[in-house]
């Protein structure tokens, strides 16, 4: 691989780049429409209470993460174990199936809740799969010295779907409730035609130990290396409380009174904030304190999510997302940046799906503890009260993992010392 000072100076990750940004289109427009369809069929359609209402949303959260949770450890074997190219195609494949039976549903009127639970529960599948295969791939497509720069990239390819594909679905689906998922199923087919493109990476060696322990080496590797540990549980409970998007449907339709467009404009801005943070990173990478900076980001993100619970006015609520996302943004690159260059290639599988387990666990059933708990206590409560515990939880963290607050540069770690990490991981 040549030297080059930036990624996109390299064929594969450009085409990596392409489908980075397309599957993140057409999965965030998805996920949008389903979770306002959940919303709108069960108060609309079935009558349901808010509270009520907010149960279900509560509940496609859990149908995402369940998949997830029981396929961690198969799916970062199988991202180490298998070209992660093929790993990664098999689940966008997967994917633009779900999307076309949704415009078909949809568009034959059929659609139900236990048809887009369902449905939901064979995305959180084929996510699954694709998250840790395609974390995995993005660092053998890059040198060592640029890995940072090409996480920002990545990040830019994702925020940047996350901010129009939302917005591309709440005004697709006000033109025709089927047409979203129709324009996911084509961006799908483009992400899948570009990792085509892909050429054969280095695969590692594995070792000649049985499957089982080999699945459980990246679950050991996490629990010991107390940086990366403190990185990705910071997310998990911070986001896990703190995290608001699943109620924005309540927000939109309810609170803020906005309709399928205003919960497209509300989805878009936290990604809005944090493309524009990834995209600065991208040519002016942090250099020092990157370990207090990812704790005062998150720190930010809770005290963001409380001024958008409290808001009614719709200018002051997108501007809370957008800082939130932009604090997010910066606690992703640097947390990112530690696990890639903190792990060997030849776990970076096993321990990517133990990330994504963290991520998800963070982000569905987040959804979900909001959603049951507004059930509960109301969303505002709900909202209001998780942004005060992200920022209780990141003081505890500063005294629980004293390695994150000394993190002081993304210097990596010589080639000895990974190989040293892994040994300490073997069972003896």
């Amino acid at each position: 691989m040549n030297s080059t000072t930036s990624p996109f100076g390299i064929r594969d990750f450009r085409y990596y780049w392409i489908a980075r940004i397309a599957t993140t289109l057409a999965q965030t427009s998805m996920v949008v429409i389903i979770g306002y369809q959940v919303y709108d069929i069960a108060r609309g359609t079935l009558g349901m209470s808010l509270r009520e209402a907010a149960f279900q949303l509560g509940l496609i959260g859990v149908a995402q993460f369940l998949p997830l949770a029981l396929l961690t450890l198969v799916v970062g074997w199988v991202a180490d174990r298998i070209d992660r190219r093929w790993v990664a195609r098999s689940a966008l494949a997967l994917e633009c199936g779900c999307a076309v039976a949704l415009a078909w549903l949809t568009a034959s009127g059929t659609i139900s809740l236990p048809w887009l639970f369902a449905i939901a529960a064979l995305l959180g599948v084929a996510r699954a799969f694709a998250s840790p295969a395609l974390s995995a791939l993005a660092p053998n497509l890059v040198p060592k010295e640029i890995l940072p720069n090409a996480i920002a990239l990545s990040s830019i390819a994702w925020q940047g779907g996350s901010v129009v594909g939302p917005a591309i679905g709440g005004y697709l689906y006000a033109t025709g409730h089927d047409v979203p998922y129709i324009a996911s199923a084509g961006l799908f087919g483009v992400a899948f035609l570009c990792l085509m493109m892909i050429r054969p990476v280095p695969r590692p060696e594995m070792s000649k130990s049985p499957p089982w322990i080999q699945m459980l080496d990246g679950l050991r590797y996490v629990r010991r290396n107390k940086l990366v540990l403190g990185a990705i549980s910071l997310d998990l409970f911070a986001v896990l409380l703190g995290g608001a998007t699943a109620m924005l449907p309540v927000y939109a339709r309810d609170l803020l009174h906005a309709g399928p467009e205003g919960l497209g404009h509300l989805r878009a801005a936290p990604a809005l904030g944090a493309a524009l943070t990834a995209l600065y990173f991208a040519f002016r990478p942090l250099k020092n304190n990157v370990g207090v900076k990812m704790l005062i980001a998150v720190v930010v993100f809770g005290a963001a999510t409380v001024v958008f619970g409290l808001s009614r006015w719709m200018p002051l609520s997108l501007v809370a997302l957008g800082v939130l996302g932009s604090a997010d943004m910066l606690s992703v690159y640097v947390r990112q940046s530690l696990m890639q260059l903190y792990t060997p290639d030849a776990m970076r599988g096993r321990v990517g799906a133990v990330s994504t387990l963290f991520i998800s666990g963070s982000n569905e059933l987040g959804e979900a503890e909001s959603g049951f708990l507004a059930a509960l206590i109301g969303p505002v409560v709900a909202v209001v009260g998780g942004g005060i515990a992200a920022i209780v939880v990141t003081l505890l963290w500063v005294r629980l993992f004293p390695q994150l607050r000394n993190a002081r540069t993304f210097d990596p770690p010589s080639e000895t010392a990974l190989a040293n990490a892994v040994l300490q991981e073997k069972p003896a």
